[in-house]
């Protein structure tokens, strides 16, 4: 099993979903699609006469992704604009399309306002009409991240700089540690450079995408060296 397999299947184990660009090339930001899923669902939760079903979010246009400024994350998607896929479920009590426009207008504002998700693309099907009286389903809540602790040394340097930016709620640890120093070949012949990947759950009280663009400025100026930073939202907490 080669190490972008490996990286899937564990992905794929632990319900992460895909590795979704936050923002663009020079970003250097992911967050993983479920995390993504919840803050869309919640922003559905409350629209009256919908009940949001399946999400999925991927690249709107792959063959046009330009490469990131900074190494991504194990298999995680290029930077570029997404395309949104959902189900939905709707009462009578008003036109298809006008439910669907609600939805979509939901949906493309929490992807942006709340995360710092490009959207190109927000496509809805419906599946089934609802009784105008039928009960809400519940919302399925994530389990809360766990904290994970990071290593001595420059590890707790980093991991004290990116704790220290508001809209950090903790450091997490679900591709194996908070944070990953280590040294990338620069391919012009010049000695390696460093290269660290911080893993956190973000809070909802601040924009995921400027959280995330924070942690790699303190990060970044925290190590002498100066090295890339890329960042990793697993979560993002109530």
């Amino acid at each position: 099993m080669t190490a972008e397999q490996w990286a899937r299947t564990v992905r794929h184990q632990l319900g992460l979903g895909r590795l979704l660009p936050l923002g663009g090339p020079r970003d250097g930001a992911w967050i993983s699609e479920e995390a993504a899923g919840a803050v869309l669902r919640a922003a559905a939760e409350d629209l009256r006469g919908v009940r949001l079903g399946a999400v999925r979010l991927g690249l709107a246009r792959p063959e046009e992704a330009p490469e990131p400024a900074v190494p991504p994350p194990p298999s995680a998607l290029p930077p570029g604009p997404l395309r949104l896929a959902a189900e939905f479920e709707a009462t009578p009590a008003e036109p298809l399309p006008v439910a669907a426009e609600r939805l979509r207008t939901a949906l493309a504002g929490a992807a942006a306002g709340l995360l710092g998700l490009e959207l190109d693309e927000v496509d809805l099907r419906v599946t089934a009409l609802l009784d105008e009286d039928a009960e809400r389903s519940p919302v399925r809540v994530p389990e809360p991240p766990r904290a994970a602790e990071a290593g001595p040394g420059e590890e707790t340097l980093v991991a004290v700089a990116a704790l220290a930016v508001p809209g950090v709620g903790l450091l997490t640890g679900v591709l194996g540690r908070p944070v990953y120093i280590e040294d990338r070949e620069t391919g012009d012949g010049s000695l390696p450079r460093r290269h660290v990947r911080v893993e956190l759950a973000a809070g909802a009280d601040r924009r995921a995408l400027d959280v995330a663009r924070e942690v790699r400025a303190a990060v970044g100026e925290v190590l002498a060296d100066r090295p890339t930073v890329t960042v990793l939202v697993t979560a993002v907490t109530v």
